[in-house]
């Protein structure tokens, strides 16, 4: 029963996400196809003769290999996790992406209810992540290892890193809230 609901839930996300790009996701759709890393690319204008554009979804992923494609350049705005994961290797969020037309990244550790009331929590384990993407969050569970930050706008959102956060910049630590609820066990300070 407890699988049944966990996947209710991620469908849900999936929809919630996937719909909530009002503006060409429709059309993106309609002309495209969907790939495994989650996002649609397609002529999003019906006409054939104008270049392709690409719409991005969510990337529910259940294991390694499909994680660390979901954080590449070629991945998705948001990461959605279903169970915990454990890498041996330092792993890199890199990427241009877009939500409600501005920069933003998202590893959400976490399902959710149809309320938006997280179900489970998930945990990454890692050496390092290194976050290159713009607005990039860690939300809903927990990260172990150490965060190094080479972009602004970084926060860790109603969730936990049970390690180190360092900056690359003054200007990239001055751009994190330490008020979304999240925690830091250790130091976030910039890197020397």
């Amino acid at each position: 029963m407890k699988k049944i609901a966990s996947l209710a839930a991620v469908l849900l996300l999936v929809l919630i996400v996937g719909c909530g790009n009002n503006d060409n996701g429709a059309a993106g759709n309609q002309n495209g196809a969907n790939n495994a890393a989650g996002t649609t690319t397609g002529n999003t204008n019906g006409n054939a003769d104008q270049p392709t554009d690409a719409v991005t979804s969510a990337s529910v992923v259940d294991n390694e290999a499909n994680f660390k494609k979901a954080i590449s350049k070629e991945g998705t705005w948001i990461i959605a996790t279903l169970r915990d994961m454990t890498f041996t290797e330092d792993l890199i969020l890199e990427g241009e992406f877009t939500n409600k037309d501005k920069p933003a990244r998202k590893i959400a550790l976490y399902t959710q209810d149809a309320d938006k009331n997280i179900t489970n929590s998930f945990t990454l384990t890692a050496p390092k992540i290194t976050i290159r993407s713009e607005n990039a969050r860690i939300q809903g569970g927990t990260f172990v290892g150490d965060v190094y930050v080479e972009a602004n706008g970084f926060q860790v959102v109603n969730a936990k890193v049970q390690g180190n956060v360092y900056f690359a910049k003054d200007e990239y630590q001055a751009t994190y809230d330490p008020s979304d609820q999240g925690s830091v066990t250790g130091v976030t300070e910039v890197q020397k």
